[in-house]
């Protein structure tokens, strides 16, 4: 695998139709500078908007995966992030006239063979390699659906998908190596459907730009000469239709034997490069779709943010915590004697939080309550709960540094236990709701697996003096 970023050399263009709109649509590759990722630019809008190729700006998976921000919207992007990320390409622009991509021949050959035609220019700056060092996994009991990722040091996928149809059966088929493989192997596969699937979808006028050229049609129930006529109509073809015994449509012979599931393992490969990473990593799948796809991209890309925001703050790596004092130091504006958190062990961004703090004797606090018999207050366990649940949300922002967070209430706080020096209390705060400025979460404090504290809370997120609002 590669270890330096990569551009591509010099622009390329397609032009076409897009498969779902059937709208006609220039669509232009260009270099980008280094750590610049993937974007897509619609030039036929005001302001040129651009749109990050990430998950987190997926707004639609019905019929592929369309991603938006604000009002701007690109169609159907699968085929096009597949073959960037094929190739190995970190950093390009992708401008486009219109709201959907050419769908080419339904596979993502026609973007790899202008990619290539580019050609690449290595950068300075190294790959920021997501490195799986944990199982993932993602399951969809009512659709029979399981997408894992284990721990590799290299970047591997094999899917399973079962049709229950006469001439598709069971298929799999895996992509070893990214480099030697995917030009050949994985970039000609078309996208296919089902011929009742073609029906529904030409009469709800969402297959606008489809035809026999674009896509691999199944048949999946029986079909006449009336029929085909019907269809004919509907995709205003000039051509009759025709059933090849096969089981396909107009006699189209497959490009591999098992070219469904090379096409499905290219729409996850596609979908998984909205991670916004390359990846280090196996990941094996059964009957993964957009949908799935996109979940288990989100749930991914989580681990990946939370990651970049470890070696942020986090210089030394220590087994067992997420970060020391001093990490907190970096994110906390707290300092003594009113720092209440001693280390996180636990982190799951915008979810939740565990912290540690360790209570000593020598706690300032501990002079005047009480003397002869220390107790730790039961507002500075909530102040504590407080403070990790301000490195929760603090780091859900851009900017963390910019940020104070002031609590606006406590609610449903509740004393169990004392708690006394020695004690090592763990400190879980959850964040239960979120909105613009506002949150509220739910902590809770143990002492030996004891619930000692409990407390609900409500904080604004506010810039710092002389701080000013992007």
């Amino acid at each position: 695998m590669l270890e330096l970023q990569r551009t591509i050399a010099k622009p390329v263009s397609l032009s076409g139709v897009g498969l779902h709109t059937g709208t006609s649509c220039t669509m232009t590759f260009k270099p980008a500078p280094e750590n610049y990722g993937v974007k897509f630019i619609r030039t036929d809008l005001g302001g040129s908007p651009e749109i990050p190729a990430n998950a987190d700006f997926v707004v639609d998976i019905s019929r592929g995966t369309t991603l938006g921000l604000g009002s701007a919207k690109v169609y159907t992007v699968e085929h096009v992030m597949a073959s960037i990320f094929g190739l190995q390409i970190d950093n390009i622009i992708v401008e486009l006239n219109g709201i959907e991509p050419p769908i080419g021949d339904g596979s993502a050959l026609p973007y790899v063979e202008k990619l290539l035609e580019a050609g690449f220019i290595t950068q300075k700056a190294p790959k920021d390699y997501l490195v799986i060092d944990q199982t993932v996994m993602y399951h969809n009991d009512a659709e029979k659906i399981d997408i894992v990722a284990l721990p590799l040091d290299n970047y591997r996928i094999t899917i399973m998908v079962d049709y229950e149809n006469q001439y598709l059966g069971s298929q799999h088929t895996g992509l070893f190596d990214v480099e030697k493989e995917f030009v050949e192997e994985f970039a000609p596969a078309r996208t296919f459907c089902f011929l009742s699937e073609v029906e529904q979808l030409a009469d709800m006028g969402l297959i606008k730009g489809g035809n026999i050229d674009n896509a691999v049609v199944v048949i999946d129930n029986e079909i006449d000469e009336a029929r085909l006529k019907r269809l004919k109509e509907k995709l205003n073809l000039d051509k009759d239709l025709t059933v090849s015994s096969e089981g396909f449509l107009n006699n189209n012979k497959l490009r591999f034997k098992n070219e469904h599931a090379r096409h499905k393992l290219l729409d996850l490969l596609g979908d998984l490069a909205l991670i916004g990473a390359p990846l280090k990593a196996q990941i094996l799948a059964a009957r993964p779709g957009h949908k799935a796809n996109v979940e288990f991209a989100k749930k991914i890309r989580a681990l990946y943010q939370q990651k970049k925001l470890v070696k942020k703050f986090q210089f030394v790596k220590k087994e067992g915590v997420i970060f020391d004092a001093n990490a907190i130091q970096r994110i906390l504006p707290h300092r003594y004697p009113f720092l209440l958190v001693d280390k996180i062990i636990d982190l799951e961004l915008d979810k939740k939080v565990v912290g540690v703090k360790c209570v000593s004797i020598n706690e300032p606090f501990f002079e005047g309550h009480f003397p002869g018999q220390p107790i730790m207050p039961g507002v500075l366990i909530l102040e504590a709960l407080a403070q990790v649940s301000g490195i929760l949300i603090l780091n859900s922002l851009k900017n963390p540094a910019d940020n104070l967070v002031y609590f606006m209430s406590i609610n449903n706080a509740k004393f169990r236990k004392p708690v006394v020096p020695g004690d090592q209390i763990y400190l879980e705060a959850e964040v239960t709701s979120k909105k613009s400025k506002y949150f509220s979460a739910k902590g809770a404090a143990y002492v030996d697996n004891v619930l000692v504290a409990e407390a609900e809370f409500m904080g604004a997120i506010m810039l710092k003096n002389n701080q000013k609002e992007n």
